[in-house]
């Protein structure tokens, strides 16, 4: 399970962020302001660090540089401002990434996973169980009801985030993001393949789970309670 620290002045803010972590499976730590977020990163090992920019004490560029020097985490900083040059301050200050507020929580969801994702490969949490189908991190192995599948990259790293966020939709744009990246230059119905693939390979052995189109939205996977 990865600790992400939360560094914000506003208790409301920080509430809300802490909330959307906790749903989602993160161990929060929290720090009030960057003086209070460098001694929490001093007594315990934090995977991530979510910084708001205006803080007291220690602001967010500064908190950015001084976790730069000593710790070898990812940061995203979190602004009221959509600027520029706060952007560029917050990148030489040494951010991984930038999310202007407000913010949609899903999109800070996406962020966390992605920086967590680059930084330290494939999550910690070695299995995803979802109904009788058993997805091996390590070994890249999809195994259900004894028989194992060997996918294709882009289809195990597909079927994993859908795992990873079961019972949610997402258009083709947000899986186009999370799973080719930013960067790709194909057209979003390479999305419908895949979904077509996966559900070929696993066509009537899943039991409590499939995955669903969901017309003018995009997919989900859906796993019954």
């Amino acid at each position: 399970m990865s600790t992400i620290l939360i560094a914000d002045d506003d208790n409301r803010h920080l509430q809300l962020v802490e909330t959307h972590l906790l749903e989602k499976g993160y161990s929060v730590a929290t720090a009030r302001d960057g003086a209070e977020a460098l001694r929490v990163l001093q007594k315990k090992k934090c995977d991530l660090a979510v910084v708001d920019v205006m803080m007291p004490f220690v602001d967010g560029f500064s908190l950015t540089r001084e976790i730069r020097k000593h710790y070898d985490i990812p940061v995203l900083l979190l602004t009221a401002k959509d600027q520029i040059a706060d952007k560029a301050e917050g990148y030489l200050a040494g951010t991984d990434d930038y999310l202007v507020k407000p913010f949609e929580p899903l999109e800070l969801l996406f962020r966390v996973q992605a920086l967590l994702r680059r930084y330290y490969g494939e999550k910690t949490i070695n299995t995803i169980t979802i109904g009788n189908m058993h997805i091996n991190r390590q070994t890249l192995e999809v195994e259900v009801e004894g028989k194992l599948f060997f996918l294709p990259p882009k289809e195990y790293e597909l079927l994993c985030f859908l795992a990873d966020n079961a019972n949610q939709a997402f258009s083709r744009e947000q899986l186009i993001e999370q799973v080719w990246g930013l960067e790709f230059q194909g057209d979003d119905r390479t999305v419908d393949v895949h979904v077509k693939r996966l559900r070929e390979h696993f066509k009537d052995r899943l039991r409590h789970a499939q995955i669903r189109t969901l017309r003018g939205i995009g997919y989900m996977l859906e796993v019954e309670e």
